[in-house]
């Protein structure tokens, strides 16, 4: 079963003309709706080379989004998330600081993060490319993920679910994050290449 649907083959029929028809199926149709993403049961992270040898991991643990799915036409489903930069979550405090300071987000000035999709693109039965615009600070630019379906379910509270997961990869220096130390060895300290990652639970509206 796919996130946005897809084509049923069996419930193809013949027309006089020779051509195809899908029929949808009912239980892809009963996922289209609105949802809220469930900031409790998601995880919005990172995951950043350090010092050349090591990768260094975060989230971002205050966020809320929106889904809106179309079971019948993929094209016509839509996302959109709002992250807050004050929430970043390493471990370590002295380097959260850093990380919400000027060197870095500028959490001051710039205190929220936020994608939403322009388009989406089903590349096959569980796997759906969506392509929005990420905003990190006051720069914007086009961002594409990977998504891969996870299912749906009704939870133990009655509350329809969808779920699903996806990555991509960015240069933190194409939205304005270029702080950087050389290292004695050679090399720098923080990768300008940093890989996202998204594990989303989201609730259907009544």
């Amino acid at each position: 079963m796919g996130l946005f649907g897809r084509k049923n083959e069996s419930a193809q029929t013949a027309t006089s003309a020779g051509t195809a028809t899908a029929t949808v199926d009912p239980a892809l149709t009963a996922l289209t709706g609105e949802y809220t993403i469930d900031p409790a049961h998601s995880t919005i992270s990172f995951t950043v080379r350090h010092a050349m040898v090591t990768n260094v991991r975060g989230t971002f643990t205050e966020h809320e989004g929106s889904l809106s799915l179309d079971g019948t036409n993929p094209a016509g489903s839509s996302a959109s998330i709002e992250v807050s930069i004050a929430s970043v979550d390493t471990g370590i405090a002295d380097r959260d600081g850093h990380l919400r300071s000027a060197d870095f987000f500028d959490a001051e000035t710039f205190p929220k993060m936020s994608f939403h999709s322009t388009s989406v693109e089903q590349l096959d039965a569980e796997t759906y490319r969506l392509t929005g615009d990420l905003s990190i600070k006051d720069v914007t630019r086009p961002l594409t993920i990977d998504l891969e379906f996870n299912g749906s379910a009704t939870d133990v509270y009655g509350n329809e679910r969808v779920g699903f997961e996806g990555s991509a990869t960015i240069l933190r220096s194409d939205w304005g994050l270029t702080w950087n130390a050389a290292l004695e060895t050679g090399g720098v300290m923080v990768s300008d290449k940093v890989k996202l990652n998204f594990d989303i639970s989201a609730i259907k509206k009544a």
